[in-house]
């Protein structure tokens, strides 16, 4: 986007969510359920989480309709349907989501088929509590849409709440939230507005991180991360996805790989493929870094993070990449460089070997 909007067409959706931010708002959780008129909520978390699931909700008393703490990273379909059943048959009227992307994208899947309200309580920096962006996982593959109906009616954000979730995890998670914020710089349907919120996204995001990782009891440092992570998520929501996000989905979806550590891997070298063909977006990127060169201030960061910076690390083989290369390209994205199978190739190979964008 240019510095001036006059001449500019361009459209913005505001989605409605209403958020509560701040140290100890999780305690609000009642009132805010009240709001939505709730009278049995169902608890939705991993099966890790499920101890700070069950202490969140203790404020709820008899209004807790029950829980489901078998939340799975991509939202297989088969739990999505198993949480849609036990939802009926409690009689819930919404659900409370505990936890990060995994937890929040089966309330998203309850809602989807459902249209009951969900109240996310995220842990995490994923930024999917702000979307209408759902995904299932079904025959290997992950399918990915866009529904009103999934997007959370309340949001509660409370930097405690992220005090236990460790250093790498916490990196991992927030390199996640920054590559929505970057993509939605390029995007083919950005604006001004979305443009403007990402850029401070990743500002946020980039100067808390490092002190997240060295002092993960920061609670000014988290909620800083927090509210990077918020902006993420507005922008992931108000704007499309592009080569980095289908290249994710593919390596997730059909390979199985972390979610948020795939992202974090995958980003700097994304960046890099579309660096001169959205040069403002990786400009208005490295101003917010604090560098010269988007991709490789990216990867830098990273590598300051402590986190891991190859695909092989996280268990795919190069025997795969053909494959990754031929399911990424069979349904591409939107994306400012022309996409063909031996550019993204050429992409995943190097973020296999976990490479230093050139």
């Amino acid at each position: 986007m240019s510095g001036s909007i006059g001449a500019q067409s361009f459209v913005y959706n505001a989605f409605p969510v209403r958020v509560v931010f701040g140290t100890g708002s999780v305690a609000r959780l009642p009132e805010e359920l009240d709001r939505l008129g709730a009278k049995r909520a169902l608890i939705l978390s991993t099966p890790g989480r499920s101890a700070s699931a069950k202490k969140v909700a203790a404020s709820l008393g008899a209004r807790v309709a029950g829980f489901f703490d078998r939340a799975q990273m991509h939202t297989p379909l088969e739990v999505a349907e198993d949480a849609r059943r036990v939802a009926k048959e409690l009689g819930a009227d919404a659900c409370v989501t505990v936890g990060g992307g995994s937890t929040i994208g089966l309330g998203k899947a309850i809602a989807l088929t459902s249209s009951l309200p969900v109240l996310a309580v995220p842990t995490t920096y994923s930024g999917s509590e702000m979307t209408p962006i759902y995904g299932l996982l079904e025959g290997g593959m992950k399918r990915t849409g866009r529904d009103a109906r999934v997007l959370p009616k309340t949001v509660i954000y409370d930097p405690e709440l992220l005090l236990g979730l460790p250093a790498a995890n916490s990196a991992a998670s927030g390199m996640n939230a920054m590559a929505h914020c970057v993509e939605a710089l390029y995007a083919h349907d950005g604006n001004p507005i979305t443009s403007m919120l990402a850029e401070e996204g990743i500002r946020a995001l980039a100067k808390s991180l490092p002190e997240v990782v060295r002092n993960p009891d920061n609670l000014e440092a988290r909620g800083d991360s927090l509210y990077g992570a918020w902006l993420a998520g507005v922008s992931l929501a108000s704007a499309g996805m592009a080569l980095h996000h289908k290249l994710c989905h593919t390596l997730g979806g059909s390979f199985g790989l972390p979610h948020a550590e795939t992202h974090a891997i995958v980003l700097p070298h994304a960046a890099r493929y579309n660096r001169d063909a959205a040069r403002e977006a990786m400009q208005r990127t490295a101003s917010a870094l604090g560098v010269d060169d988007a991709p490789t201030g990216l990867y830098d960061l990273e590598l300051r993070l402590g986190l891991k910076l190859a695909l092989k690390d996280l268990g795919l083989k190069e025997s795969d990449l053909d494959r990754a290369a031929k399911l990424a390209t069979e349904s591409p994205y939107p994306n400012p460089a022309p996409l063909g199978y031996a550019g993204i190739r050429a992409v995943l190979e190097a973020a296999f070997h976990g490479r230093r964008p050139l």
